[in-house]
């Protein structure tokens, strides 16, 4: 790998997700381990997720993103990806901040999987009541 070329690193997480996301300057190409983000994901609407960090700072087709991601399923990795690739954007042009964090892109998303507890199936779901 050429250590002279320009390269943005922004690690983002959803869920049980990691992505780690290396932004290069490009063609708007995304790249999730070593597969194309068509190929990667089934849904298109997961693919348009990806993308809204470059739309609304108005790069997109401008970067390539190499990704790697792990953990949890495809929803997930979609929302950690693009959260890496929001914050790889900051690096680029720390102007891009308040558009970012005003679509909410630069915020971790919270919501967890809750855990299962002692006598129960899932998380809250029980067995059903028998009277006799």
């Amino acid at each position: 790998m050429n250590n002279n070329k320009v390269m943005y690193q922004g690690t983002g997480r959803r869920k049980d997700s990691v992505a780690q996301v290396i932004l290069t300057p490009g063609s708007g190409k995304i790249m999730m381990n070593g597969k194309e983000a068509s190929e990667y994901f089934p849904f298109a609407s997961l693919i348009k997720d990806l993308n809204q960090p470059f739309d609304v700072t108005s790069t997109g087709g401008t970067f390539d993103a190499r990704v790697n991601v792990h953990g949890g399923g495809f929803s997930g990795q979609a929302g950690a990806t693009r959260h890496g690739i929001a914050r790889a954007l900051l690096q680029v042009d720390p102007d891009f901040r308040s558009a970012l964090k005003k679509n909410g892109f630069l915020k971790r998303d919270p919501r967890m999987k809750e855990r299962r507890k002692p006598g129960l199936k899932k998380a809250r779901k029980a067995s059903q009541f028998s009277k006799r």
